[in-house]
């Protein structure tokens, strides 16, 4: 699997379940007040510069998109939609 363009392949981090100071447990799912999320770089396109395969990056939650391959689920953005690389 390659990504073309200036489309980039990435794994989001998992983030484990985060405890309120009321002591609610809040999964990732829960946490909509975050829009950027951290991530590692799988796979980039030909034409994506400044990032490498490997590295960490955030991005833009609300831009990102999901596509199943055969059973596994992938991430998807373009490289505008990297606001952090570190």
């Amino acid at each position: 699997m390659k990504a073309i363009g200036s489309y980039i392949i990435i794994i989001p981090e998992k983030e484990v379940a985060k405890k309120t100071k009321g002591g609610l447990l809040l999964n990732h799912q829960s946490r909509e007040d975050l829009r950027y999320k951290k991530a590692i770089i799988e796979n980039i396109g030909d034409e994506v510069k400044g990032v490498e395969q490997g590295d960490a990056v955030y991005y833009d939650v609300a831009a990102s998109n999901y596509i199943d391959i055969e059973g596994s689920l992938y991430t998807v953005i373009k490289e505008q939609d990297i606001i952090i690389v570190l």
